[in-house]
């Protein structure tokens, strides 16, 4: 019998992935909040843009509450924004809807999982492809890559390469690690430079690159946040195709290799849109705290500072409360006060 599966959250991550699954022919079942979203999943159904592929308008089963979950499942994805998570997670657990729960979201989330649904039930994951939210019922994927999924222990379980196999039905390169943790702080450094700097500059991933002061900020962001994963005892794996040393300079003859890694890079994943960003556009608040405040939470656990990413955190704090707004002059503002 094939696995059934829960998407939670139907926002660009949890919604392209619901129609790769949906279109391979897994049993789908989407759980979306957003009344109005919802139903534009239902009638017409989604679109669904993918990259280069011609548009394709994909009815989905969505449902508005775990109450009205149909039976039990054998997977959830958790691809909701970590500030829904609790309660999202309280409503699940409680009806015992799901046979294992897997952590795709962004940020230092996992433990926030692991302890409502417990460590057997659990798979930690991380998505490295991209995709944007265009409206109700209308997503785009904007970047192909990998998911990476493991066991928090780093065994590989029968579960955890069944889920593999699923998810290569969305990205085919998807792969187990036996290390997660490290994998998901190489995820972190990436969301804390680019989806950090992204919604302070209001612009792509590609214009962080070419802007001389937020290229800067980037390498200086990505080493505040390597050395502390160091101090954690970390031994960060690959991410986006890379290894996460050739982003840090720490000498000057390391720029020269991390200036050739941040162009690569940005062949790849340039046209992402920072899911920060994306929240602010929308009103709403913005997952900072488990991101960039994630690194500095964790700076202070290892005894160490993280002032760029305690600086981003505090702006971007500042732009969900109407102060300011995101725009390339934030990041001279950020230099500025991180240099003095």
């Amino acid at each position: 019998m094939s696995e059934r599966i829960l998407i939670v959250g139907a926002g660009a991550i949890g919604g392209v992935t619901a129609a790769h699954l949906t279109l391979a022919g897994h049993e789908v079942v989407v759980l979306e909040a957003d009344p109005e979203h919802a139903a534009r999943l239902l009638e017409p159904g989604l679109r669904f843009e993918e990259l280069d592929a011609p548009e394709v308008v994909l009815p989905l089963d969505v449902v508005t509450s775990a109450e009205e979950l149909p039976g039990s499942f054998d997977f959830a994805l958790l691809t909701l924004k970590s500030l829904a998570l609790p309660s999202a997670l309280a409503h699940l657990t409680n009806g015992n809807h799901v046979d294992t729960y897997v952590s795709l979201g962004n940020g230092l989330i996992q433990d926030v999982v692991r302890e409502s649904v417990g460590k057997g039930s659990f798979l930690v994951g991380l998505v490295e492809w991209g995709a944007t939210n265009l409206g109700p019922g209308h997503l785009r994927q904007t970047t192909r890559a990998p998911f990476v999924i493991g066991e928090p222990d780093g065994t590989r379980s029968a579960r955890v390469e069944r889920l593999c196999t699923i998810l290569r039905d969305v990205a085919p390169d998807t792969r187990v690690s036996t290390d997660i943790h490290s994998q998901v702080w190489s995820k972190l450094l990436i969301n804390s430079v680019f989806s950090g700097l992204g919604a302070l500059g209001g612009c792509l991933y590609r214009d962080i690159a070419e802007h001389p002061v937020s290229r800067e900020l980037a390498f200086r962001i990505w080493t505040e946040g390597f050395d502390v994963a160091r101090q954690l005892g970390l031994e960060l794996d690959e991410v986006w195709g890379f290894q996460p040393e050739e982003l840090v300079v720490h000498r000057p003859q390391d720029r020269a290799r991390a200036e050739a890694a941040l162009d690569t890079l940005m062949t790849k994943a340039g046209a992402t849109k920072a899911s920060m960003l994306q929240d602010l556009e929308r009103g709403r608040r913005t997952e900072v705290d488990v991101i960039n405040g994630g690194v500095v939470a964790s700076a202070v656990a290892a005894g160490t500072k993280a002032p760029l990413n305690a600086e981003l955190t505090r702006l971007l704090h500042e732009f969900e409360d109407g102060i300011g707004a995101p725009g390339p002059v934030n990041f001279a503002r950020l230099a500025e006060v991180t240099a003095s």
